[in-house]
């Protein structure tokens, strides 16, 4: 999927101005990444909180990524003062679809909290008694199409609102399984490679059909032409994690797509009381930063991110294949994460040490370092997407470090 354009026009939020995009690679580098910091006084030291080496990925349970510094200059600035939470959700989602190139927008509370919202805009629509009937479905619709390859943890979001799953697998059987109770068609785009109905296809049948289509891309960006490519492709709504990739607040995200549908999953959502996403509440500050994190990661120079990413294992494999026995290898996940990945491998009994024993020790040291183990079969695997300046040779030094003694040990 190709890379698309979009307007570069200064969004101002509040008083102040996003700061100009940086033209060198280390400066870009430091302003994307902040300050981080193992060793000074924090609020989660004040906590007793350990703090991470992210050398893994996007992922929740380890607080997704590091907000632009713009993003947080851009909460600060919201918290000064009072809105009309409506009126911010409905000018900053039509800012972002105008920087997208996409019908309309909102931002979320995260992306599940879209999967919920964008399934309860197709059941409800904007009929205020349907609304507040949520999740008693009587007189509604009351099916969701899944492939049965594609069921995971997030879509009890979808099931929140009452209804029922429906599993399929091939395309007869989703031909099949549509009738008049089918509110929405659900695809998880990261599992695009699996089962038997990929992206084109489920949207082609979608439209034939006359069934909203929904794509749940949580963790799919990078490349950044995913925030536009599956709305252009015919997906009626598509969400995103505003905390992983986009560098945006922690508990926000974005749903996209359709006009009608995304005016219905606001109707559905917080400040409204009586609704099924009156919980899913996203402030004045994350919707504020959500506009000012896009509008940063759309400036960024993509392709010159992609080559400091390469430079940095090139730095880290030249340490690891020293040790002798370690082989590594590059790899780009499919979908999610889809960055620069170093993997490394050793024969685990020959060294005396498992991978899992190597992440463990990584886990248990100081500083505390994730990697790639158990979603990684092939081996341990490092990716320098979530890490700041500099811990790629803390990183490398201490698995060199920990591989080297069980050498000398044997």
């Amino acid at each position: 999927m190709g890379l698309f354009s979009t307007s570069r026009r200064t969004f101002l939020l509040a008083a102040g101005a996003l700061t100009s995009f940086m033209d060198t690679t280390t400066t870009r580098l430091r302003a994307f990444n902040g300050p981080k910091k193992h060793d000074q006084d924090n609020i989660y030291q004040r906590l007793g909180v350990r703090t991470r080496i992210n050398a893994k990925g996007t992922y929740t349970y380890l607080t997704g990524s590091l907000v632009f510094p713009e993003v947080s200059r851009a909460m600060d600035e919201a918290a000064q003062h009072y809105v009309y939470l409506e009126e911010l959700q409905q000018k900053a989602g039509e800012k972002i679809a105008q920087l997208l190139g996409v019908e309309a927008a909102m931002v979320t509370s995260g992306a599940a909290a879209g999967i919920m919202l964008g399934t309860a805009a197709c059941l409800t629509g904007k009929d205020p008694k349907r609304i507040s009937q949520l999740p008693d479905l009587s007189g509604m619709k009351s099916e969701v199409i899944i492939q049965k390859s594609h069921r995971n943890p997030f879509d009890h979001a979808i099931r929140n609102t009452g209804v029922r799953l429906v599993e399929v697998e091939t395309p007869e059987e989703l031909e099949n399984a549509l009738s008049e109770k089918t509110a929405m068609m659900y695809f998880l785009n990261a599992a695009q490679r699996k089962g038997q109905i990929g992206l084109e296809k489920w949207v082609e049948v979608g439209k034939r059909r006359v069934i909203v289509t929904f794509n749940d891309a949580a963790a799919d960006v990078p490349p950044v032409g995913h925030l536009s490519d599956y709305c252009r492709m015919g997906f009626d709504l598509v969400t995103f994690s505003g905390g992983k990739g986009l560098r945006g607040p922690q508990c926000a995200g974005l749903m996209l797509g359709r006009k009608d549908l995304i005016e219905a999953a606001l109707l559905n959502n917080n400040p409204h009381e009586d609704t099924i996403g009156r919980p899913c509440k996203v402030g004045k500050e994350e919707i504020a930063g959500m506009c000012v994190a896009v509008e940063r990661y759309l400036a960024i120079d993509h392709d010159a991110e992609w080559k400091a990413w390469e430079k940095r294992l090139d730095a880290m494999d030249a340490v690891l294949t020293s040790i002798p026995g370690v082989t590594t290898g590059r790899f780009v996940p499919d979908v999610a994460n889809h960055v620069p990945h170093l993997s490394i491998t050793w024969d685990e009994a020959k060294l005396g040490i498992t991978r899992a024993q190597c992440g463990q020790e990584l886990r248990d040291g100081e500083p505390s370092i994730e990697v790639l183990v158990d979603e990684y079969p092939q081996g341990m695997a490092v990716t320098p997407f979530m890490m700041t300046p500099d811990e790629d040779r803390v990183v490398t030094g201490k698995i060199k470090a920990i591989l080297a003694a069980r050498r000398a040990e044997g």
